[in-house]
């Protein structure tokens, strides 16, 4: 960031037309602009009715004003907010006279949450799961993001942070004494069981379920030969012709994929061709190959082919599908259903949602994406390389570099790069 940062602003709140709009401004400048539109700054905190005017002098609208001076603001800076009436002239008024203000410009897209990253209000892991807190489509995505968003993980983080310091500091301390006079050997036996407690609560945190599971939803194949039920029992589930349906063998050709929500559980229902081993058509071959492939990377399988006769993987659960047809495949030990009847579709759903109640991180806990996952593995490593090291200065090395790892983790080290990503996930206004 510049050591004088423009002044930003743009509409927060949904697109016009509505009942209220939110024009939020941030920056060195942002009270000049409110002195602009209002003639006066109203007291900091609390709301005050004003008439807006352009710099013509032409009515724009009456408004509200809230100005909060920094740095203890969302984004660290003096923020103003502009409490419109929603309409689109009223807004494209207010944002045209902002626009010819000097210093002031439309912001970017994340630029306001990039602002409170860089300027302190919240790391790394804040930004991300407020990220995700925006994309939240189900309740159980809205709570584990709402626990990251609000500093669950980031508290855990500094809490090991912490706890390094301390060992690298005992490991200084040690070497400061034994620089002092020859007195033997010395003993880091306490710095090294130190390291290994702290490795093992960090990698304890390597067995939560992935974010990306939670945000993607969890995937579901539904396989099982010619035929079997497959397009007929994924319309049911997901309660729409996702599908076609035909009694024309290999009519499912690649994979269809719908997303639903379950009770609060994002779930991936996929659709496969047919599995058989004697077809003569390449495109169903292909599709075929692919089915393979989406069973391999599938948090669960429904398989409606011959029992025992499934894939190998293991969340497969044996489904009798087509119960009111009598020429139907039957199993000795299967879920009973009929996508046509409603017979044991609601026992179908609820079996999916119990399992992915165990595959996800329990809503009032955080889940980690693969950029934390990765950095807590690098920790982890580092930690056991410091608890096995005989060289003191080589675990003072490890130690460093572990301390590195976490720094990353909440951004107090990182990549303009990996930055633009996070923040281009925002949207204007955010």
């Amino acid at each position: 960031m510049n050591s004088k940062p423009e002044t930003i602003f743009a509409l927060s709140s949904g697109a016009p037309p509505a009942a209220i709009a939110v024009v939020r401004i941030s920056g060195p400048k942002a009270f000049d602009a409110v002195r602009a539109l209002a003639g006066e700054l109203p007291e900091a905190r609390r709301a005050s009715l004003r008439t807006l005017r352009n710099c013509g002098g032409d009515i724009l609208d009456q408004a509200l004003l809230l100005c909060f001076p920094g740095p203890a603001t969302a984004t660290g800076e003096d923020l103003a907010e502009v409490h419109l009436h929603g309409g689109r002239a009223v807004v494209r008024g207010v944002e045209s006279a902002l626009g010819e203000m000097d210093g002031l410009r439309r912001a970017e897209a994340g630029e306001f949450t990039r602002r409170a990253f860089a300027n302190g209000r919240i790391d790394l892991n804040e930004a991300e799961g407020l990220a995700d807190l925006l994309s939240a489509e189900t309740e159980w995505q809205r709570r584990v993001a709402a626990t990251m968003a609000g500093g669950a993980f980031s508290q855990q983080v500094e809490a090991w942070r912490e706890a390094l310091l301390r060992l690298a500091a005992m490991l200084e301390a040690e070497l400061d004494f034994s620089d002092e006079g020859d007195i033997g050997e010395q003993d880091y036996s306490y710095i090294s069981e130190g390291c290994v407690k702290l490795h093992d609560a960090v990698h304890a945190h390597l067995k939560y379920p992935s974010a990306e599971k939670l945000r993607d939803g969890l995937r579901v194949v539904l396989a099982g030969p010619p035929n079997s039920g497959k397009s007929t029992l994924l319309n049911a589930l997901v309660a729409r012709e996702a599908a076609i349906v035909s009694d024309v063998a290999g009519t499912t050709r690649d994979l269809i994929e719908v997303p639903v929500a379950l009770e609060g559980i994002a779930f991936l229902f996929t659709d496969t061709a047919g599995l058989r081993d004697d077809s003569s058509d390449s495109i169903e071959a292909i599709g075929i190959e692919r089915a393979a492939k989406a069973i391999a990377g599938a948090d669960m399988v429904l398989w409606l082919g011959a029992e025992g006769e499934g894939p190998k993987h293991p969340e497969l659960i044996e489904v009798e599908a087509k119960a009111d047809m009598a020429g139907h495949i039957r199993k000795s030990a299967a879920l009973i259903v009929s996508a046509k009847t409603g017979e044991g579709m609601a026992q179908l759903a609820a079996l999916l949602v119990s399992k992915g109640w165990d595959m996800l991180p329990p809503p009032d806990s955080f889940a980690l994406n693969q950029r934390q996952r990765h950095l807590l593995r690098d920790t982890a490593l580092f930690l056991s390389h410091a608890s096995k090291a005989h060289d003191p200065l080589i675990m003072a090395e490890e130690l460093r570099q572990a301390r590195l790892a976490l720094d990353a983790l909440t951004g107090r080290a990182s990549t303009e790069d990996m930055l633009d990503a996070l923040f281009g996930r925002f949207c204007i206004g955010k």
